[in-house]
Formats: C-alpha cells, structure tokens, sequence
C-alpha cells in the first residue's frame, strides 16, 4: 500500500465524518493538510497585497471593522504569522504561506468550548458565511449540533432583499439550514461586505455570531462577541482579535471543498458534551 492509500485507509468514511465523535489528535491533523491547512495556503505576495489594500482603507478589506489601519504591514504580518502559526520572512515578497494545522485544532477546540458555554446558557447564537462555497457544511453542522444540545438559532432578516445602486439585481439574506448567506436571488455569492449582517442586526440582538468575512466584521464592530474564521489573506479579523475586539478566531485557508472541514467540525464538536 503506497502513502496516500494508507493515509486515506486511515480517514473514516464520507458519511461518518460529520458524526461527533472522538478522533486521534494526529487522524485530524493529517486531515488538516489535505484541506484547509495544506502546505501552501496563498502565496506571499498575495497575502501582502491584501495586506496593504487593508492599510489603505480598501472597503472590501476592512469588513465593516473601524480603526484597522494603525499598524504597519510588517506588523500585520506578523500578527498573521502568529495567529497561523508560520514564520514570517520580512525580506521575501513571494514564496508559500503555510498554516501550522495544532494552530486550527487547537482555535477550533477552544471555539467548541465557547459554543458549549452558549448551549448551556440557552444563548441566542447565529451563524453566517461570505464563503457559502467553501465553509458552508461546517457551519450548517454546527448549527445543527448547536441546536439539538440547546442553543437558540437566530435567522433575522431572512428573505430581506435590498438593491445597491444601479446594480440590475438585488441583494438578499437567506439561510441554508440555518446559516444565513447573501444571494443575488439566484445563486449565494462570496462577499466581503458587512451589509447583510448589519441589517440582520437590526432585526436581532444575539449573544454570540460565528462567521467569517464581513458577517463577522459586522458583527465585531457592533459590539456583538463573535467567534469567527479568517484566512491568512484577508487579516481584517486577525487585526481586530490583536485590538481585544474579538477572542477566539480560526486561521485556515477558507475556500476549500467544503467536506474537507469535517476535522474542524470534529474539534469543536469535541468541546461540547454530546
């Protein structure tokens, strides 16, 4: 049997992997690098790149947060670096970004533990993603879960439509399960922007959000705490968790082949007592 087949005799089977249940630690790590923290996330200049658009004040990288702009880009890649667990090489503009995947279990665990504190307490969460392509079934999972062990799953603003200038479509909030993604009615699109969750919140005061891209941003800047997933070339939520903004954020590549998440499913599956 060659490496790869015995890698992939060692995974369990489609249908089980979004079942909680304990895995070894080094089961999930392998799955880790097949997906959202493989060997080259992004390339370094494009982390750079979207690096200074967010010193600059570019809107599409500041996901609605305010006061993003006070640090200097080699601090911000090195707020990267830490929170993905590579070493930054200040002297190279190109070359492989990597994720460390103990960096993505050990986020996904402590995140697994604030979410078991919400079920607790009967705390009114929602869930929402600007990668519906890449992260949606990790998120539908764990609003299910959420769910059944107690938790109160919010869908404000659902079918809320809206149009931005001359733009020939409208904008609308909609849920699959029970995660909110926006669509221009016809397909649900990766967006950075905060619009939909700050008209979401407008609606609902939760006690907690868990997101990614500007449904997060939004919500941080509102003052909601958010539990949120960044990848290592949109730092906007990396900045706002360095500035006491937010706690607990995973660092991973976003836009994977969503079943590839099932190990992140896992780990914050792990901290709630089902």
């Amino acid at each position: 049997m060659d490496p790869i087949e015995a890698h992939a005799a060692r995974l369990p089977a489609a249908g089980e992997r979004w079942i909680p249940r304990p895995y070894p630690r080094e089961v999930l790590l392998s799955a880790l690098l097949d997906g959202p923290a493989g060997i080259v996330v992004h390339p370094l200049d494009n982390v750079r790149d979207h690096i200074r658009k967010l010193l600059d004040g570019d809107p599409d990288k500041q996901f609605g947060i305010s006061g993003l702009r006070r640090f200097t880009e080699k601090e911000v890649l090195e707020l990267t670096a830490a929170s993905a667990g590579f070493v930054p090489d200040h002297d190279a503009h190109t070359g492989p970004v990597e994720v460390d995947p103990e960096f993505v279990l050990s986020e996904c665990a402590a995140i697994g533990e604030r979410l078991a504190r919400a079920c607790d307490r009967g705390e009114r969460v929602i869930l929402a993603t600007g990668h519906p392509a890449g992260m949606i079934l990790l998120y539908m999972e764990t609003a299910r879960l959420l769910a059944t062990e107690g938790a109160k799953i919010m869908r404000p603003a659902e079918g809320l439509s809206w149009r931005d200038g001359d733009r020939h479509h409208q904008w609308q909030i909609r849920y699959l399960g029970d995660v909110a993604v926006l669509t221009d009615k016809a397909s649900a699109r990766h967006t950075h922007a905060p619009d939909a969750m700050e008209r979401m919140l407008a609606e609902a005061k939760p006690d907690l959000v868990f997101a990614d891209h500007g449904f997060a941003g939004a919500a941080i800047e509102a003052g909601v705490e958010t539990v949120s997933i960044a990848d290592v070339n949109d730092p906007a939520l990396i900045v706002a968790k360095a500035l006491g903004r937010s706690e607990r954020l995973i660092v991973m590549d976003d836009n994977v082949q969503p079943d590839l998440y099932w190990p992140c499913f896992q780990a914050i599956a792990s901290g709630l007592p089902v």
